[in-house]
C-alpha cells in the first residue's frame, strides 16, 4: 500500500500517541517512563500549531504509521536558525522507507523556512538511528555521557547535526 506524507490533523493524534507511548514503554528513543494520556498529545499538537512548527504524518490508508516534527533547539535568539527534529515509525513498519520519507520532508520544510542547522538528539546506543541519520549527511557532534536514566541504566545522549547550505 502507498505511504502518503501529509500535515497532521487532530484526527491523527491517536495514531501519533500510540507511537509515542510504544516508544516510552519499549525503547530508549524517548526518556520518559509513563505513557501519555490523550490530553498530553492534544496540548503538544496545539503548541506545535501555535508556534507554526510542522507535524507531519506517514499514512498507510488512514492509519498513522509514522510521524515527524521539529521545533526550537533552544529558546535564545541566537539559536533561531537551529531546530531539533524527531522522527518515529510505528512498530512493525520499520525498514520500509517511512522514516526516510518523513525526514526528507522535514529537511525540505526546514530549508524552505530558512533554517541553517537541524539537530537530532539520539540515544548513543541506537546505532540504527545513528546510521539512518548519517545517510542524510548528519554528523556526530558530541555525546553527553550518562545524561539519562531508563530501564535501570544510565544512557548517553548523542547529538548529530545537519547544516543546510
Amino acid at each position: 500500500m502507498e505511504i502518503k506524507i501529509l500535515s497532521a490533523t487532530f484526527a491523527d493524534l491517536n495514531g501519533i500517541l500510540e507511537i509515542v507511548n510504544h516508544n516510552i514503554l519499549h525503547s530508549t528513543a524517548l526518556y520518559d517512563y509513563d505513557p501519555k494520556p490523550y490530553e498530553y498529545i492534544e496540548t503538544w499538537f496545539a503548541e506545535k500549531q501555535d508556534g507554526r512548527w510542522p507535524v507531519i504524518v506517514a499514512l498507510e490508508g488512514d492509519r498513522v504509521v509514522g510521524y515527524g516534527t521539529y521545533g526550537p533547539f533552544r529558546f535564545k535568539q541566537g539559536y533561531r536558525f537551529t531546530i531539533e527534529h524527531s522522527v518515529y515509525v510505528a512498530p512493525g513498519h520499520e525498514g520500509k522507507g517511512i522514516g526516510k520519507l518523513l525526514l526528507t520532508e522535514l529537511i525540505r520544510l526546514a530549508k524552505e523556512s530558512g533554517y541553517h542547522c537541524m539537530i537530532g538528539g539520539i540515544d548513543a546506543n541506537n546505532t540504527g538511528s545513528i546510521e539512518f541519520h548519517k545517510k542524510f549527511g548528519f554528523v556526530e557532534t558530541g555525546v553527553i555521557r550518562e545524561s539519562g536514566y531508563k530501564f535501570g541504566k544510565w544512557l548517553d545522549l548523542m547529538f548529530m547535526q545537519l547544516l543546510f547550505e
